[in-house]
């Protein structure tokens, strides 16, 4: 079997001899060249299996070698090896379509780790559950999220609350070369700040107080494999700062540690804020922010892709059945139109709470326009509603239960946040969603 072929582009002779040796004992096979020119000509001849190439050479810089093959049919992940430091050329390079980048001085294990993930094969079974949607826009989500799982550049997906993100990073971890290492998600928000290093970067024993054994963080249980911050616009400044460190450095350290240790994970990120308008205000690091957001991944909102619907219901439907363990029901024309016109501002997520609603009161395995219950855009004023709209308790039940069910929407369904923004205690609250019957 032939041994997989690494190209490096690199003006130095010494360090592409350095190079040459380490790629030798990995067991592959390589050829050095000391310019761009020369470089092409040599990926046009023959597949590569991978490019190393140095950002400074006598013929320009190996980002135009990047965008080249970027450009090119089925091109080999290409690598740059960047001078220590220089964030910004490695931004540039991953923006551009680079695999990973590699600092001088070399670091043979980070070198022989980047070489060994760009050549795992791509092909793979994913396990995560299917994004489905035959929109255009789905269509181009999918293609999107193909092209950046085979990088190791730090991914950034945007969306509003329940339009999937973590579903998304799930399928970018599962189409990578990182899909036989752990994927690790973190709830940044859900985390108290005063426990969020040792949460991450772990501790020693006797670091404080209840630190009793040492404590591995998050980021080291992700080792190999895919960290996924979701919420990260919820990190304090402090957090930020630390967090900017690992991407950079690729180390972290544990509370109580003197030294920092190396870590080798992908980072993805989400939230549902705007990063942006956070930055102007100063409750979000503008560095930070465009490390992680190297590719930014924006995902629709359900009302912008409606013809999705059916497919969305069937899948769901189908699940419900399973779970309950009974057949899947079917939805009638009005039951469907009622679907397919309203808004979803708790998009995915809400549209499965309908539907979870509906399997439970409909009857003979069929959903009617009666068993689908949407929220109005605006719930009329008590003092318009007449008898015929129904009683006054009625209409304060209904208006009370829009209020705790968009509170827990907004925040997650964490029930102390949704309190807190309602401004009653947690035990009221918690009263009032079993008075109520909200699931």
């Amino acid at each position: 079997m032939a041994k997989p072929m690494v190209l490096i582009v690199d003006d130095e002779p010494d360090l592409c001899e350095l190079l040459s040796m380490t790629l030798t004992r990995m067991g592959l096979a390589s050829r050095s060249v000391g310019d761009i020119t020369t470089a092409k000509s040599a990926l046009k001849e023959r597949g590569w299996d991978l490019c190393l190439t140095d950002m400074q050479l006598p013929d320009g810089n190996g980002l135009d070698l990047v965008e080249w093959l970027s450009q090119q049919p089925q091109p080999p992940p290409v690598a740059v090896i960047t001078a220590h430091g220089n964030v910004e050329s490695a931004v540039r390079a991953l923006k551009l379509g680079a695999f990973d980048f590699v600092s001088k001085p070399l670091d043979l294990a980070d070198l022989r780790k980047l070489v060994a993930q760009a050549l795992k094969p791509a092909a793979r079974e994913v396990t995560a559950p299917r994004l489905l949607g035959t929109s255009r826009t789905m269509a181009q989500l999918r293609e999107l999220i193909a092209r950046v799982a085979r990088s190791q550049a730090p991914v950034h997906i945007a969306g509003e609350s329940g339009t999937g993100k973590e579903l998304i990073a799930r399928l970018i971890h599962e189409s990578g070369p990182r899909a036989d290492g752990p994927f690790v998600a973190i709830n940044c928000g859900a985390i108290p700040a005063e426990l969020m290093e040792s949460e991450l970067f772990g501790h020693k024993r006797g670091s404080f107080t209840g630190a009793v054994a040492d404590k591995a963080g998050m980021v080291q249980t992700a080792e190999g494999g895919t960290l996924f911050l979701d919420e990260v616009a919820d990190l304090p400044l402090h957090m930020q700062v630390k967090l900017l460190r690992l991407l950079q450095e690729k180390t972290v350290r544990p509370v109580g540690e003197t030294r920092e240790v190396p870590v080798d994970v992908r980072i993805l990120s989400a939230t549902h804020k705007d990063l942006g308008s956070l930055v102007t205000e100063g409750r979000f690091r503008e560095d930070l922010y465009y490390r992680i957001n190297v590719i930014e991944i924006k995902v629709p909102p359900l009302r912008a892709r409606l013809e999705d619907i059916p497919e969305l219901a069937d899948s769901i439907l189908a699940r419900l059945g399973q779970r309950s363990h009974v057949s899947a029901p079917t939805l009638d024309a009005d039951a469907l139109r009622i679907l397919g016109s309203y808004s979803y501002p708790g998009n995915v997520r809400e549209l499965e709470n309908i539907l979870e609603r509906a399997l439970t009161l409909c009857s003979g395995g069929h959903i009617t326009a009666a068993d689908i219950a949407v929220r109005n855009s605006a719930t009329p004023p008590l003092a318009a509603a007449g008898l015929g709209d129904g009683a006054l308790d009625q209409r304060v039940e209904h208006i009370e239960r829009d209020a705790i069910v968009k509170a827990l929407e907004q925040n997650r369904y964490n029930k102390t946040a949704a309190a807190k923004a309602l401004g009653i205690s947690f035990r009221a609250l918690r009263y009032r969603i079993k008075k109520l019957g909200i699931e």
